[in-house]
């Protein structure tokens, strides 16, 4: 299982800089200069346990039957931009809120379509499930036709209906337990997510990575 995840891991990096090689243009700014990788080092020895040192992808499938497991996202969902929200200790009910999303716009452009948001705490911010409210994740999928959000906290989905469905209904999935996100910029990166196949499984560990500029 280990060994065929980070087979499909690669098999997207290679892809993914294939595709850039194509492309036209004189833009030397287009090029990433090195590979982060967000994955927890405990995935490596825990293989499919479920403890809080596993990163892993919560697909629609465990939000609501029926709509995508973790094997069955499409791959073009699974390449995205990457953009990095941080949560601050001052940051209203300790979740990102609409106003922190405009202010974020303000200051660095509009979240770019397709995108993966990455929620970063900074300093004491307290842990809790998806910080974001439901009002900014629905403003995000809808206006912004992100894919996902991803976290390096554990996340239980089910304290939210409200937002459970409507990650379920748009395809969104969470990645929870990952790292490394003080690494990374707000923006200009790529991540590269790869879920374990399988064809029932509505949370599987995965391997996550992010290309940066």
């Amino acid at each position: 299982m280990k060994i065929r995840s980070f087979i499909i891991a690669y098999a997207l990096v290679l892809a993914l800089l294939l595709f850039a090689d194509r492309r036209t243009g004189p833009k030397q700014d287009s090029r990433y200069s090195h590979v982060v990788d967000l994955t927890r080092v405990e995935n490596l020895d825990k293989g499919l346990s479920k403890s809080a040192g596993v990163t892993r992808i919560i697909s629609p499938a465990a939000l609501i039957p029926g709509t995508w497991s973790a094997g069955q996202i499409p791959a073009e969902r699974l390449i995205a931009p990457l953009v990095v929200l941080d949560l601050k200790p001052s940051s209203q009910d300790s979740q990102i809120t609409l106003d922190d999303i405009a202010d974020w716009e303000t200051q660095r452009g509009v979240v770019p379509q397709g995108a993966v948001v990455a929620i970063r705490r900074i300093g004491n911010a307290p842990e809790m499930n998806l910080p974001i409210t439901t009002d900014a994740a629905q403003f995000l999928m809808d206006a912004r036709y992100i894919l996902g959000f991803a976290v390096e906290s554990r996340t239980d989905l089910k304290s939210d209906r409200t937002l459970a469905r409507q990650l379920a209904f748009h395809g969104n999935y969470v990645v929870d337990g990952a790292a490394s996100f003080s690494a990374l910029p707000a923006t200009g990166s790529l991540i590269i997510v790869a879920p374990i196949r399988s064809k029932s499984a509505a949370e599987a560990p995965v391997r996550i990575m992010a290309m940066v500029k």
